[in-house]
């Protein structure tokens, strides 16, 4: 289950990819479509928000930014199995 972590409000344009960059900021960039590249990102909201680790952040359908914790399991039993 998502946790809202922060309202925003973004309004979204078709075409875009919009996503929460490196520095906690809301960024779009053009899709590829069709073997053309995407552009360069470009801010759209400035936020600053500190991610926690062990949960994936994302834009929800309001464009506000939420948060689910990431699951695991899968990884942590195939390195097991590789070391016996």
């Amino acid at each position: 289950m998502a946790e809202k972590v922060r309202k925003v409000g973004v309004e979204r344009e078709s075409g875009y990819l919009y996503f929460i960059d490196k520095e906690g900021d809301i960024s779009r960039t053009l899709m590829a479509r069709g073997g053309k590249k995407g552009g360069k990102p470009s801010k759209v909201e400035r936020v600053g928000l500190n991610k926690e680790k062990g949960y994936l952040y994302f834009i929800d359908k309001r464009g506000d930014i939420s948060r689910s914790a990431m699951s695991r399991k899968g990884k942590i039993k195939s390195k097991k199995a590789s070391k016996e």
